[in-house]
């Protein structure tokens, strides 16, 4: 059986398919939602990673997207409210060798389940996070969500959110998240390769997925995806490539000091003088994140797409291995009766 390490490494392709992948369950998911373009990339990818369904487990939480697992031929847990991470955590210590997903949405993931994000995030066991963000509460109805702009009215804010978005990659990059990118599901070329990228760090990697919610947030990241304005408000990241967007390439961003300015490189800019994307820059990433205005015009700085972060750090589950090992080479091994038995007793009066 294939090891998600070899398969990573290119060493063990098994020649399954993005349709081996697809179960025989009804995709119950709203005519002309987002998932489904998530759902056939991720298909996509599994069959490229060379691993057998056996190998691979999918977990989810509460939500939309929580379906996941019903519509992937592998493993799945389909969990509880904002549990997927702690879920996926214990699976990984246990069954290090199995390549684990969580699929959680921005409500299940940043509302009850932020607690265990960042703490999955700074402990950095080898799974994969796939957030949907739809900036609302699509299967309760159109709630707001932790991600909902200011000013967002829905049945629970009728006059209006007051609440401060969360800014979830600011947020997994302040949690110590050794992987944090994002993608969108309308560019499923990008999706893809980005999952790709997420599936080959070793470590927790957490990629948020711009997911349109065509029934009670429709049309909440069109900037960023129609023509009109994409190639204005988007930016995307390649690796010791300079930050250039626009009209074909014709604007950049330089740094002066720590403050990003746009410049216009029909202009007279240089490209030299550009800031070059360094995936392994912590500072540069912090900033990069905070590339969070909701787009207005031409002078707002555009949103980052692709990896913003990437470290090389151990993971969770290896030191954890490690520390047990050298526990019983230096004490033996327990008694788990002798233990629970003990020496001391004590009258309750």
């Amino acid at each position: 059986m294939a090891t998600a390490e070899a398969a990573i490494a290119g060493n063990d392709n098994i020649g399954l398919t993005a349709k081996d992948f697809a179960t025989d369950q009804d995709v119950r998911w709203c005519p002309g939602c987002g998932d489904y373009s998530i759902l056939k990339q991720v298909q996509t990818v599994m069959a490229e990673t060379g691993l057998s369904q056996e190998d691979i487990v999918f977990i989810s939480g509460i939500g939309c997207a929580a379906r996941f697992p019903y519509y992937m031929d592998t493993y799945g847990i389909h969990s509880i409210h904002g549990r997927a991470p702690g879920f996926a955590s214990g699976l990984k210590s246990v069954r290090p060798d199995l390549s684990v997903w969580i699929v959680s949405g921005d409500g299940d993931c940043l509302s009850i389940g932020g607690n265990h994000l960042i703490h999955a995030l700074r402990r950095n066991f080898n799974v994969n996070l796939l957030l949907f963000n739809n900036e609302i509460y699509g299967l309760t109805k159109g709630q707001y969500s932790p991600t909902s702009p200011k000013g967002t009215i829905t049945g629970s804010t009728p006059y209006g959110s007051i609440d401060t978005p969360f800014n979830p990659l600011s947020l997994s990059l302040g949690a110590g998240g050794s992987f944090i990118a994002r993608s969108m599901d309308r560019d499923p070329q990008h999706l893809r390769a980005t999952i790709l990228k997420a599936n080959s760090h070793k470590g927790t990697s957490l990629l948020e997925i711009y997911q349109n919610c065509n029934v009670f947030n429709d049309g909440a990241f069109f900037a960023y995806t129609d023509k009109a304005t994409k190639p204005q408000s988007t930016l995307f990241l390649e690796s010791n490539h300079p930050l250039i967007f626009g009209e074909n390439g014709n604007k950049g961003i330089k740094l002066d000091g720590f403050k990003p300015v746009i410049v216009n490189l029909d202009e007279g800019a240089s490209k030299d003088d550009l800031w070059v994307h360094d995936e392994t820059d912590k500072i540069k990433a912090s900033i990069l994140t905070e590339f969070f205005e909701l787009y207005k015009d031409e002078n707002t700085l555009p949103r980052p797409f692709g990896v913003l972060y990437c470290e090389d750090r151990p993971q969770y589950e290896e030191l954890m291995a490690d520390q047990i090992n050298e526990t019983i080479a230096k004490h033996g091994k327990g008694d788990l009766d002798k233990m629970l038995s003990g020496s001391s007793t004590w009258n309750i009066e």
